[in-house]
């Protein structure tokens, strides 16, 4: 019995810390923060560069834009169509019957993803009809079409041939959905923010 009380101050006590352990800790620490500075640059290049924090919105002066004339602009690395519609290119438009259109979704991110492709939805809205603002990038492959033109009197895509109608609607060719309407809105009457 007498050997068995001679090791019980052992049992419950703490070893003291020796050097080898300080060495472990000390390279154990260094080496997650050499791995930080290793791993900092890789995660520091997916933020956005200043560029394009400041492209974010973008404010469009239309005064100068009569009806029937276009613009187009830069946002986001993307053309931005911004057209003045004349009253004939608005009828036509509303003319349309939505059982025509091989796309009968908007596309508007100003308005609910299941919103239909009426010629109000994808305008500018009731008071602005004449207006509309669409991201210059046919939906087929991703060419720039051209305004104006085609068989619907809107924009052709001379890659591979798709014809929009002038509220930016697909009608023929192999383009799967209509051109898309970027978030915008009018903080003047004659500005137009993007973004």
């Amino acid at each position: 019995m007498s050997d068995n009380t001679a090791n019980t101050g052992d049992m419950g006590g703490h070893e003291e810390p020796t050097r080898r352990d300080f060495l472990y800790l000390a390279t154990g620490m260094t080496a997650v923060v050499g791995a930080g500075a290793v791993a900092w640059p890789f995660i520091d290049q997916m933020r956005p560069d200043a560029s394009t924090l400041a492209q974010a919105s973008i404010e469009v002066n239309v005064s100068a834009l009569e009806q029937g004339q276009s613009l187009t602009v830069k946002w986001r690395g993307k053309p931005v169509f911004i057209r003045n519609r004349t009253e004939k290119e608005i009828e036509e438009a509303q003319a349309v019957s939505l059982d025509d259109l091989k796309d009968p979704v908007a596309r508007n991110q100003n308005l609910p993803g299941d919103a239909q492709a009426t010629d109000v939805d994808r305008s500018a809205g009731a008071d602005k009809e004449n207006w509309i603002v669409m991201i210059g990038t046919c939906t087929h492959l991703g060419c720039v079409p051209l305004g104006q033109a085609g068989d619907f009197g809107g924009w052709f895509c001379p890659c591979h041939g798709s014809h929009y109608d002038t509220a930016g609607r697909i009608r023929k060719g192999p383009a799967p959905e209509n051109l898309h309407i970027p978030p915008y809105a009018f903080s003047s009457d004659d500005v137009i923010t993007i973004g």
